[in-house]
């Protein structure tokens, strides 16, 4: 899915990880200077280039969906010990850090995502087709979820604020995962075929399976999904992608290889955004914004893996793979850390604080209509990506001016 040599890992793949566990370690605990502040920051984006990297050849091995479900399952975990962490640190004041951090991945993923590689995708491509079943089903789960889970308890009075009690909230988590592990055995078994990348023998915005006889590359994911749509002829940047996409996929070794680095990178984009998170709190500080811009903060940096995968992947041609790693990404951070959070909140001191407010519900309701709207046709153009950027925009300045 890359244009590494699948044969072995390029030596700055193996170099990334530990350098930048390296720059983790010197820069835990400090207050980041100058100096230190661009080290963390290239730290930072380095390892979301290595992660993005190793992400790409772990799913080359195993096929689609279940590479795109890899990157999305690790960073959730990985952003859960984050949100732990930082609640733990910070008492009353990070009681809403557990919904801010959630709601800004649903708004990140369903609309930065999404618009990103929709906008890019159809500006090389003109028309990108994806599968109907596959995208509406992970959109159908995602709403039920955040509006169990982020809307609901506004609602609720067994307890004063937007709380759950405490039977409220055992119930909502085993809840939340049994709608994950569904659509997870959907995903990857039952129905995986929905989830394939679509051919060019596929019908057109296919809405079920792959059709009998459609090629299907290495690791059992679908062909490159598009032919030039205007000329019917493919440029020469189509051919080369075509050729990396049914390149001989990797090794055993090289997959766990990748695998274990894929971790690696993954905890020190985490760790690095926690270091810059100080510094993020003082930027937010000094401009008079609300306290759950550092929840966006965190976020966007923690999502960027995703969002550099999504967009290279829309890029090659292969929508439906974004709207995996999107999707699937907003799914897993609901249905994974609500209620790991509602478990750490045991030993948690002071409320955790769930319910949205009316700004907030008002971007999900838009959301959920203009989600439904674009995934309703099977094909995606330059007006739909702008539409969710636009939403997008509208969330992040809302964020920082309510």
């Amino acid at each position: 899915m890359t244009s590494i040599a699948v044969q072995g890992l390029p030596r700055w793949s193996l170099a990334v990880p530990p350098l930048a566990l390296l720059v983790l370690a010197v820069a835990w605990g400090r207050d980041l200077g100058p100096v230190l502040l661009i080290l963390v920051c290239a730290g930072l984006g380095a390892a979301v280039v290595a992660a993005v990297h190793h992400a790409e050849v772990v799913a080359h091995k195993v096929g689609e969906p279940f590479g795109t479900l890899i990157l999305a399952l690790a960073v959730t975990v990985i952003e859960v010990a984050l949100i732990v962490t930082l609640m733990a640190s910070g008492g009353d004041k990070a009681a809403s850090l557990a919904r801010d951090t959630v709601f800004a991945a649903v708004m990140i993923t369903c609309n930065g995502i999404v618009g990103l590689a929709l906008l890019v995708g159809a500006l090389r491509h003109h028309i990108q087709d994806f599968r109907i079943r596959a995208s509406s089903s992970a959109l159908a789960v995602m709403t039920a979820l955040v509006t169990l889970s982020l809307v609901l308890p506004t609602f609720t009075t067994s307890t004063p604020g937007a709380t759950f009690s405490s039977a409220q909230l055992a119930f909502a988590g085993v809840t939340y995962l049994v709608m994950y592990g569904v659509f997870v055995f959907v995903q990857t078994i039952r129905h995986r075929d929905y989830f394939l990348p679509v051919s060019e023998s596929s019908p057109v915005g296919a809405s079920g399976p792959l059709e009998a006889g459609s090629p299907v590359g290495p690791g059992g994911s679908a062909g490159v999904g598009g032919s030039e749509v205007e000329s019917g002829q493919e440029s020469p940047a189509s051919v080369g992608e075509d050729m990396e996409e049914h390149a001989p996929a990797p090794s055993d070794r090289v997959a766990l290889t990748s695998l274990g680095l894929l971790f690696l990178c993954l905890i020190a984009v985490v760790g690095l955004a926690k270091t810059v998170s100080p510094t993020l709190e003082e930027a937010v500080a000094s401009v008079g914004a609300p306290l759950a811009v550092v929840g966006v903060a965190i976020a966007l940096l923690v999502l960027l893996p995703e969002t550099v995968a999504a967009v290279r992947a829309a890029l090659r041609n292969r929508l439906q793979t974004s709207l995996n790693l999107a999707l699937g990404s907003a799914l897993a951070s609901i249905g994974l850390t609500i209620p790991a959070i509602a478990v750490a909140s045991i030993w948690l001191d002071g409320p955790l604080v769930l319910g949205l407010g009316g700004k907030e519900m008002v971007l999900f309701a838009l959301t959920v209509v203009v989600s439904m709207l674009t995934l309703s046709t099977g094909r995606a153009t330059v007006l739909q990506g702008a539409v969710h950027l636009m939403v997008f925009a509208s969330f992040l300045f809302l964020a920082v001016s309510p």
